[in-house]
C-alpha cells in the first residue's frame, strides 16, 4: 500500500508567508457599522503587512480601489478580484498545511466543504469557492474534501494535538451521520493530530456552535488561554465554569497549563448580545492582534498576552464594529504558513 504523505497542521504562532482575508461587505452582516468594521480590519492589515504579506480578496475593481484607499499601498498587501457572500476568510478559505515529500516540505491547500454555519446565512455560494481559487492564486496543491468544516472549529498546537468543536461538526446541517471517530481519521491524515480534543462550549451570541476560537486557544504546545467568566449572575458563566473544569481535568495527562482570560463587559445591538471575546485574537508574525471593546479589561488581556509574547507586540484593534457582524478578529483571517 502506498505510503500516507506527512501532514501537519502548524500552529498559528508558527512562521506564516501570509495571512488572508476576505473584505467586509456585506450589510446584511454590518447593517449599521460596516464602516466601523472597514476601519478597524484596514489597521489590522496596516499592522500584519509590516511583518508579513496580505492578501485580500475584493468584489471588483472598484471594491479594489476602495479598499486600497483604506489599507494604503504597501507592497506587501495584495488584492484579489475573488468576490465573496462575506468575510469570514477563517471559515470558507482554504486551510493551508504542510506536506512532507521526498524533495522535503511543501504547502497545500485544503478545501473543505462549507454551508454559512450549517445552512444559517445563505446565499453561500461564492465563499464555497473562495479556497481553491486561493490554491490556485498561490499556485500550490489543492486537495478537495466532502466533510463541512470551518476553521474557527479548530485550533493545533503544531505538535499533534487538535482541538475540535464537537457540536459544530456534528452538526445535522453540516456533517449528518459523522462520529468523532470519523473526524479523527481526516484529522489525522490531513492535519497530522495524534490526539484530538473536543471541545464543547459556546458564549452568548456565538451563531457558529462553539467554535473553539471564541473560548480556547493554544499560545504554546502545552499553553492554552481560556476565556473565563466572573460574574455569577452572567449566562456564560455555568459555561464556562463548567469548560474550564473540564479542561483542568484533563490538564494533568497533557501536561498543559491553563491560563484564564478574561471576557469583556457583555456588548448588545439592538438587544442582542454579541460574541465579544478577547480568546479570538490573532497571532502574526511580528503582531499579536487582540480584540478591543472599549472596556477596562481590554488592558487586562492585553498584558496578559504581552507576557505570553513577549517577542511580539500586542495591538488592541477596536472590534466594537467587528463583532456587530457575530465574528471577530481571528475570524477574519487565514494564515498560509512558510514553508
Amino acid at each position: 500500500m502506498p505510503v500516507q504523505p506527512r501532514r501537519r497542521l502548524p500552529a498559528e504562532w508558527e512562521p506564516h508567508q501570509a495571512t488572508w482575508f476576505s473584505w467586509p461587505h456585506n450589510r446584511d452582516t454590518w447593517p449599521e457599522r460596516l464602516a466601523a468594521a472597514e476601519t478597524a480590519l484596514a489597521q489590522a492589515v496596516q499592522v500584519l503587512s509590516r511583518g508579513e504579506t496580505v492578501h485580500i480578496n475584493v468584489l471588483d475593481a472598484q471594491h479594489a480601489q476602495r479598499v486600497r484607499e483604506q489599507v494604503g499601498a504597501g507592497e506587501n498587501i495584495l488584492l484579489h478580484i475573488l468576490p465573496t457572500n462575506d468575510a469570514w476568510c477563517r471559515d470558507h478559505g482554504a486551510i493551508f498545511i504542510q506536506e512532507q515529500t521526498a524533495d522535503g516540505w511543501r504547502l497545500v491547500a485544503t478545501h473543505w466543504q462549507y454551508n454559512a454555519w450549517g445552512e444559517k446565512y445563505p446565499p453561500w455560494d461564492r465563499d464555497q469557492q473562495v479556497g481553491r481559487a486561493m490554491a490556485a492564486l498561490l499556485q500550490v496543491p489543492c486537495l478537495p474534501l466532502t466533510p463541512v468544516l470551518e476553521g474557527g472549529a479548530i485550533e493545533s498546537n503544531g505538535a499533534g494535538v487538535l482541538l475540535a468543536a464537537q457540536k459544530c461538526l456534528l452538526h445535522p446541517r453540516r456533517n449528518p451521520g459523522m462520529t468523532t471517530q470519523d473526524w479523527e481519521v481526516y484529522f489525522r491524515d490531513y492535519f497530522g493530530a495524534q490526539q484530538v480534543v473536543w471541545i464543547d462550549a459556546e458564549i452568548q451570541g456565538d451563531d457558529t456552535d462553539g467554535h473553539v476560537d471564541v473560548t480556547t486557544r493554544f499560545v504554546a504546545a502545552d499553553t492554552l488561554v481560556v476565556a473565563v467568566e466572573t460574574n455569577p449572575a452572567d449566562p456564560n458563566y455555568p459555561v464556562l465554569q463548567a469548560h474550564w473544569a473540564r479542561l483542568q481535568a484533563l490538564a494533568p495527562a497533557l501536561n498543559w497549563t491553563l491560563i484564564p482570560l478574561p471576557l469583556p463587559q457583555p456588548v448588545f445591538h439592538r438587544g442582542q448580545r454579541l460574541p465579544a471575546s478577547y480568546a479570538n485574537f490573532y497571532i502574526g508574525n511580528r503582531v499579536v492582534l487582540v480584540p478591543a471593546f472599549g472596556d477596562p479589561q481590554d488592558a487586562v488581556a492585553q498584558a496578559l498576552l504581552q507576557k505570553l509574547f513577549p517577542q511580539r507586540q500586542v495591538v488592541g484593534i477596536d472590534s466594537r464594529g467587528i463583532v456587530e457582524g457575530l465574528g471577530g478578529l481571528h475570524c477574519l483571517t487565514q494564515p498560509v504558513p512558510a514553508v
